[in-house]
């Protein structure tokens, strides 16, 4: 097994692990879990997202396929960023409990979008056709 598929298996586990998470988070979110205020659950994500996000730039490097040269490459970094700040606003910033339930919503969204850019190496995904 080659470098790059080592790399490649290791960011789709960290991807799983993930948007698991972020559901998970998610869930208790609209439960009003008081597990949302753990110290790990708040840092665990961090070290996982930053695993995926390791991945990712090294398999860019090694295949010499560059976002803002390749159109799909360049959807999925431009909606990592959409989903990040959905993310943020979900668990963070957002002011009322139906505006953090909605922004997770659309980051999940968001992230399966990804997933499906990254699956069919087309700017629209699955959208596409």
């Amino acid at each position: 097994m080659t470098f790059y598929l080592l790399l490649k298996y290791l960011h789709i586990v960290c991807a799983v692990v993930s948007i698991s998470g972020f559901l998970l988070r998610g869930l208790w979110l609209i439960q009003q879990s008081p597990m949302l205020q753990k110290h790990w659950v708040k840092k665990l994500p961090h070290k996982i997202d930053a695993l995926l996000l390791f991945s990712a730039l090294a398999m860019v490097y090694l295949s010499e396929q560059y976002p803002f040269v390749l159109d799909w490459l360049t959807v999925k970094v431009l909606m990592l960023i959409v989903y990040i700040l959905l993310g943020m606003v979900a668990l963070r910033w957002g002011k009322t409990r139906s505006i953090r339930i909605t922004a997770w919503f659309l980051a999940v969204l968001c992230f399966f979008f990804i997933v499906s850019v990254a699956l069919t190496r087309q700017p629209l995904g699955y959208l596409a056709g």
